[in-house]
């Protein structure tokens, strides 16, 4: 497992440990002084190991024994745009796409979506979100956290979308020609591959919404002949592509 820190937590080749990772070290991982621990810094993405010098009652401090190389992160960036989904499957998407290495998801309000959020509860929601996947990415050994955007509206998705993607892909149950290999297929490995993948909510993506992306520069994809659950869908899409286009071919 590793921890992440902000810069403003190391200091004179010390890092200080502090909120809820104190009780975690001390009481889950029953971590004693001179034991080691992982450490990123979440803005460099710097890995140190640091040994420990002292565990109190509200921080852990520890001296870096060395920095040390790191190469947990792909080559390939995903940055899926899900459809709100109902209950709690948006937990599972952000653990799930974490632990495969995804770099971003933006939460997307379209014309079928069911879930509907309050503005006062949208920051609380957000932040919720952004907790669960430094978790995971804790639990995952990532070099950095997956990052959870605010929600938007299909008709902003375009402020997005402006930025420079190398591929846009749409999961659509009516196209029944193209296939994920087929878009993949032409594409090479190579550093820093953008990839935006749009997931509709649970009742689908509106044909006009459809339209919209295109006119953006998406390809639509069938994912065959069955119909994957929403929260199915992401974690499908960003299995097969970072297993084609990134690092994880010898599984």
């Amino acid at each position: 497992m590793k921890f992440f820190v902000s810069k403003n937590q190391i200091n004179n080749n010390k890092i200080e440990i502090i909120g809820s990772d104190v009780n975690h070290i001390k009481n889950v991982l029953r971590k004693k002084e001179k034991d080691n621990l992982s450490i990123v810094c979440k803005e460099s993405n710097t890995n140190y190991i640091g040994e420990i010098l002292d565990i109190g009652q509200d921080k852990v401090v520890l001296n870096i024994i060395k920095e040390c190389d790191s190469n947990s992160e792909s080559n390939v960036n995903i940055h899926i745009f899900q459809g709100l989904p109902k209950s709690d499957k948006m937990e599972l998407i952000i653990q799930k796409c974490t632990e495969l290495g995804v770099t971003d998801i933006t939460p997307v309000i379209f014309k079928r979506s069911v879930v509907k959020i309050d503005e006062k509860d949208k920051d609380k929601k957000i932040s919720r979100w952004n907790k669960i996947a430094e978790v995971a990415a804790k639990q995952s050994e990532r070099d950095s956290i997956l990052e959870v955007h605010n929600v938007i509206s299909l008709k902003d998705i375009n402020d997005y979308l402006e930025e420079k993607f190398d591929k846009i892909i749409v999961a659509y149950e009516k196209e029944k020609d193209c296939y994920i290999k087929n878009i993949l297929i032409n594409m090479k490995k190579k550093d820093n591959l953008k990839i935006a993948v749009i997931i509709g909510p649970e009742g689908g993506i509106d044909e006009e919404e459809i339209d919209l992306l295109k006119k953006n520069g998406a390809e639509c994809i069938t994912l065959g002949k069955r119909i994957l659950r929403t929260e199915t869908a992401p974690i499908v899409l960003s299995s097969i592509i970072m297993y084609e286009l990134g690092d994880v071919g010898g599984i």
